[in-house]
């Protein structure tokens, strides 16, 4: 039963997954591109190195000789994967998950071509010229974002014609790797914005949790908050799309599957093969597995008869304001006197401005306003300080 796993990206996120796997008895090797990640301060042991050198992927991967390599970020050599495969080795979800989701080309190709979800209009640009061009057809406003980020690096709306070169410099500076091309969508309006954590088994039914409400800014999450308000059709509309694509990509594991809520329906919009930031929800007791349980689980091929909604929740992200080293946060002490809430503090060795450093979680009883829930958690959070 015990597996040897590769965790390739160890943030907060993976720091979790982690804590999971250790609880069902694994062995994990975390590896980013630097030192005292938090995930490595969980690990049995870790790795420093870059992954999108695919040389040093591929040695890091014949040393440890793992059964399943686990991808937490985009910026991975993925093509590797297919090899890895062939040679025996698990790779989560799998490799054709994680090739095309780590590229929001390919990803969107497959969800409006190949399956025919509704999404956004959208198209490509590589150089400013084209980028301009697409703009021009697609209209503005519209939203713009790398192809290859995380975190809303890179992310912006265009509002008017002097946002058009600002769009593309930052579009280029926030590319992951060196992948460099945009996509330019049509914006949609929208009245609020979901992710539907999606769970496929390596024999039984794909399960969805609870649909987890969010707001971003800077392209990345500020709050999220669960079970969100959607009507039935909205969410069986949903799961049907949740259902079709991560068929479509195979594998096993949580996907966070993004939507759009308008007055015309739901819109697919974005998806990861692994735990969603907005998911930390579920560190607050909001359903019977978080998704950190979830993901361990369904990859190493523990059956999860069921996911049943326990209490409603909120998250709200503590971010730095500076770049510094050794943060210190405070603030703890008071937050945690108030009833129903808890504190995730990543660990995070360095800070720059919007970097997400912790976490303020609030939960109720089953019946209680998660709006409410959601106020208190952005309250608290402001009370959270990460100090240099």
């Amino acid at each position: 039963m015990k597996k040897k796993i590769l965790l390739l990206g160890s943030g907060e996120l993976g720091k979790e997954l982690v804590i999971s796997l250790q609880r069902m008895g694994q062995y994990v090797i975390a590896v980013d591109s630097y030192a005292g990640a938090p995930a490595m301060q969980v690990a049995h042991e870790s790795e420093v190195i870059n992954m999108l050198d695919g040389n040093e992927l591929d040695r890091i991967v014949a040393k440890h000789k793992p059964d399943l390599i686990v991808p937490e970020i985009e910026a991975i050599r993925t093509e590797r994967f297919y090899d890895y495969e062939k040679q025996g080795i698990q790779v989560v979800p799998s490799a054709r998950a994680a090739n095309f989701t780590m590229n929001r080309k390919a990803i969107r190709d497959l969800a409006a071509k190949e399956l025919k979800l509704r999404t956004a209009n959208y198209l490509y640009a590589t150089t400013l010229e084209e980028f301009k061009n697409a703009i021009a057809q697609i209209g503005i406003p519209c939203v713009v974002k790398p192809l290859m980020s995380s975190s809303g690096k890179g992310q912006s709306v265009v509002k008017t014609e002097s946002d058009i070169e600002k769009s593309w410099n930052y579009a280029m500076s926030g590319s992951r790797g060196d992948y460099k091309e945009v996509i330019v969508e049509e914006f949609i309006k929208f009245n609020s914005e979901i992710t539907l954590l999606t769970v496929t088994q390596k024999d039984g039914p794909t399960l969805f949790c609870p649909p987890i409400g969010h707001r971003q800014e800077r392209g990345d999450y500020q709050e999220s908050w669960q079970p969100s308000v959607i009507s039935d059709k909205d969410l069986k509309d949903a799961e049907e799309m949740a259902k079709k694509v991560t068929e479509a990509l195979t594998g096993q594991g949580i996907w966070g599957v993004e939507f759009f809520l308008t007055d015309k329906g739901i819109y697919f919009s974005e998806l990861s093969p692994r735990p969603h930031d907005t998911g930390m929800v579920t560190l607050a007791g909001t359903q019977t597995f978080s998704e950190f349980e979830l993901h361990a689980r369904a990859i190493l091929g523990w059956p999860i008869p069921s996911i049943i909604s326990e209490r409603p929740g909120a998250s709200a992200v503590v971010l730095a304001e500076k770049e510094g080293a050794e943060p210190t946060i405070t603030g703890a002490e008071e937050i945690l006197k108030e009833e129903g809430t808890d504190l995730r503090i990543f660990g995070k060795p360095t800070t720059r401005p919007y970097r997400r450093m912790a976490v303020v979680l609030t939960y109720g009883k089953k019946g209680d306003d998660v709006v409410a829930l959601k106020d208190k958690a952005i309250k608290l959070a402001k009370k959270i300080k990460v100090i240099n």
